[in-house]
C-alpha cells in the first residue's frame, strides 16, 4: 500500500422517502390532483466514516438491506449523499451490476468494443485487447451471436472479462464471484490475486466470508445502515456469521409439570402403552441460553428431558449428533442410577467441545433398558437441530486437533551423484 488515502468517507447519511400510496394512472392524478402523499423514511446509511488507503483491498460485508450497495453507489456517484463528505483520489471504475450497458441487439464483438470504451479505454486499446477479453470469457465461438441469444451466465462472463481490462486506479466491485461454473470462478479468483499484487485499490462488496478473508487487507461490517465492526477480516467475518446465525432468546427452563392425563394410560403410535417418552431436546451455549446455532470453537451443551410413563428399571439415555447425510459424528449415553417411578423425569446434560465443520446437524435421543440394545423404550431420531457456522476451512466433517510435519528430502538423482 502506498500510504496516501484513496477514498475518504466522513459522516455520510442517506435516507430514502418511500411513498405509502402511489399514483399509477393518469386518471388517478386527474381525479385526485391535491391528494397529499405520505412517506416513510428508510435510513439506509447513518453516520458512515472510513478511509481506504491506495493499494488496499477493502471489503464491505453485511446482511441484505444493511446498506452495502447504497454505500457503493454513493462512492460511485450514482446516489448523492444527503450529508457528509466523500473524497476519491484517482480514476474510479464502478462495477456494481455486471452487464449494464450491453445492447442485446448487438453482437458480442460490438458490445465488447463499446463497453471497453465506456470503461475508459481508447478505441485502439479496446480493439487491441479484444482477443484477450473473448478468450477469458471463453466465448470465441459465439462472437457473432446477438447478446439477446446469450444465456445469463454467458453475459455475466463477458461482462467480467471486460471489467478486468480496466486501467482505473480504484475499482468498486459488487458481488461478482457468483458467476459461471467452478472453473470460471477460479479464473475470477486468479484475477483478484493479480489485481491485489498489482497494488490496485479495490472496494469489494461480498457475502462470501472466505473471499473477504482471502483477499481483503481490512473489512467493514454494515448492519442496518451503521458500521458494526471494522478491522481484521477474520474478526469481521466471524461477527457477520454471528449476526446471521447466532440467536440468544431468553433461556426458558424445560417444563416439569405433569401431564393432565394419566401418563401410564397413554398409548403410543402403535396402540401400545407408553413406558417412557422424550419431552424435550435442545442446545444451549455457555451462558445457558437456548440456541439454534453456534460458532466453531464454542462448546456444545446438549440437553434432554425424559419422563417415565410407568415404573421403570434404571434406563439408559443416549444423545447423538448426526450430519445432514445421516452420519453419526458423536454419541454419549448414561444409565440412570435407580428405578424411576411413573411420572418421574430425568434431565440429561452433555457438555462437549465443538470440532464440527460449518453445517446443519440434527440431534437424536433414545431410552433403552440398561444393558439392552434391542428393547427401545422411546426414540426421537431428529428431536432437534442446530447449525455450526465457521470462517475456517475444514477439509472434513470434524476438525481434530493435530500436528503436521514436513521434511524436505533430496531427489534420488542428487543422492546417487553425491
Amino acid at each position: 500500500m502506498s500510504g496516501y488515502v484513496a477514498i475518504e468517507v466522513a459522516d455520510v447519511e442517506k435516507t430514502f422517502r418511500l411513498p405509502r400510496q402511489q399514483i399509477h394512472t393518469l386518471k388517478e392524478l386527474v381525479l385526485h390532483p391535491l391528494r397529499r402523499t405520505e412517506h416513510d423514511e428508510l435510513h439506509a446509511l447513518e453516520g458512515i466514516s472510513f478511509t481506504v488507503e491506495a493499494g488496499e483491498f477493502f471489503g464491505i460485508v453485511g446482511r441484505n438491506g444493511s446498506g452495502k450497495s447504497t454505500l457503493l453507489k454513493c462512492l460511485a456517484g450514482i446516489y448523492h449523499a444527503d450529508s457528509g463528505r466523500i473524497r476519491i483520489a484517482g480514476r474510479l471504475a464502478p462495477f456494481i451490476e455486471l452487464g449494464v450497458g450491453f445492447n442485446p441487439d448487438l453482437t458480442a464483438r460490438d458490445n465488447v468494443i463499446i463497453s471497453a470504451v465506456m470503461m475508459g479505454l481508447t478505441p485502439r486499446q479496446a480493439r487491441h485487447r479484444f482477443d484477450e477479453i473473448i478468450d477469458f470469457a471463453e466465448l470465441r465461438e459465439f462472437l457473432d451471436l446477438k447478446l439477446k441469444n446469450y444465456s445469463s451466465g454467458m453475459q455475466v462472463r463477458l461482462a467480467f472479462a471486460v471489467m478486468v481490462q480496466s486501467d482505473s486506479d480504484i475499482l468498486l466491485i459488487d458481488e461478482v464471484l457468483a458467476v459461471g461454473d467452478a472453473a470460471f470462478q477460479q479464473k475470477c479468483l486468479d484475477v483478484f490475486y493479480r489485481l491485489r499484487e498489482e497494488g490496485r485499490t479495490i472496494v469489494l462488496v461480498t457475502h462470501d466470508m472466505a473471499t473477504a478473508q482471502r483477499f481483503c487487507h481490512r473489512a467493514m461490517l454494515l448492519e442496518r445502515g451503521k458500521i458494526d465492526l471494522s478491522g481484521d477480516p477474520a474478526h469481521v467475518a466471524r461477527r457477520y456469521l454471528e449476526l446471521n446465525f447466532d440467536h440468544h432468546p431468553e433461556a426458558t427452563p424445560p417444563s416439569t409439570a405433569l401431564p393432565d392425563t394419566d401418563a401410564s394410560d397413554s398409548p403410543d403410535a402403535e396402540g401400545r402403552l407408553e413406558r417412557a417418552r422424550i419431552l424435550d431436546v435442545w442446545v444451549e451455549d455457555d451462558a445457558g441460553h437456548r440456541v439454534d446455532s453456534l460458532g466453531d470453537g464454542q462448546r456444545i451443551h446438549l440437553h434432554a428431558l425424559v419422563e417415565a410413563c410407568a415404573p421403570l428399571e434404571p434406563p439408559r439415555i443416549l444423545l447423538w449428533i448426526e450430519s445432514p447425510e445421516g452420519t453419526r459424528v458423536f454419541g454419549a449415553d448414561s444409565a440412570v442410577e435407580s428405578p424411576l417411578a411413573s411420572g418421574e423425569q430425568v434431565h440429561m446434560h452433555v457438555d462437549l467441545a465443538n470440532p464440527l465443520a460449518h453445517n446443519h446437524y440434527s440431534i437424536g435421543c433414545s431410552l433403552t433398558p440398561d444393558g439392552s440394545q434391542n428393547d427401545i423404550l422411546a426414540i426421537e431420531p431428529k428431536a432437534a437441530s442446530f447449525m455450526v457456522y465457521s470462517t475456517a476451512v475444514h477439509h472434513g466433517l470434524v476438525l481434530i486437533d493435530h500436528n503436521v510435519e514436513l521434511r524436505r528430502q533430496p531427489a534420488p538423482s542428487e543422492v546417487a551423484s553425491g
